[in-house]
């Protein structure tokens, strides 16, 4: 009789042991499942973010009128401008400029309608050289105003539609005496320009797979 239920036990345990080992063995497989199409789905995501980061450098295909800056991680407008002291207006501009300033605004719009499936900040900065300390306060003021005239000018005069995908800024950085790593130009006179910065919006929204 003892023997019975010594034999009876070992069965019985043994027959336990299986069914634990059996659910572990399934649960290790079901946890190495969802590990897998995690990372998968971490790549997918990875590769995303460098593919919108990356659509950026596509306004390199137009280097007659944007130049990429690495050190600031800015895009310069590279279109002459030169105001007349305390203008802001563009029609004080050259017809040849304001030729320029408006085949720029369509390479922008171009881009942003090729990159439909991103949303963008497009913030249009407009800078001013340095003079008398005087001028300083009003410098910042007047750098607001030319980068207001270029997008009025864009917007009003030229009829530029930047898409739904593309939200607009517009800043002065002025002379650049209250912010000493704004981006400037070595040749004083040539800071009388427009700065370019396109910033991916909805890449680190999260993923919902």
């Amino acid at each position: 009789m003892s023997n019975k239920k010594e034999s009876f036990f070992w069965t019985s345990y043994s027959d336990l042991m299986t069914s634990l080992f059996f659910i572990m063995l399934v649960l290790f497989i079901l946890v190495i499942v969802l590990l897998h199409k995690r990372m998968e789905v971490r790549e997918q995501y990875i590769d995303k973010v460098e593919q919108t980061v990356n659509s950026v450098k596509d306004l390199d295909k137009d280097k007659d009128y944007f130049e990429y800056n690495e050190v600031y991680e800015k895009y310069v407008l590279k279109v002459d401008v030169f105001f007349p002291m305390r203008v802001y207006d563009i029609d004080a501009l050259s017809p040849e400029c304001q030729d320029s300033l408006e085949t720029a605004g369509r390479k922008i719009v171009d881009f942003l309608d090729r990159h439909r499936e991103t949303k963008y900040l497009l913030i249009v900065e407009g800078q001013a050289s340095m003079n008398s300390e005087a001028w300083s306060e009003f410098n910042y003021n007047l750098s607001f105003q030319r980068a207001q005239s270029l997008m009025r000018f864009w917007l009003e005069t030229k009829h530029l539609n930047f898409g739904d995908n593309c939200e607009v800024q517009i800043a002065g950085s002025g002379d650049g005496r209250l912010n000493i790593k704004s981006m400037r130009h070595p040749i004083e006179e040539k800071n009388q320009r427009f700065l370019i910065h396109i910033l991916p919006k909805n890449i680190f929204k999260d993923d919902k797979e």
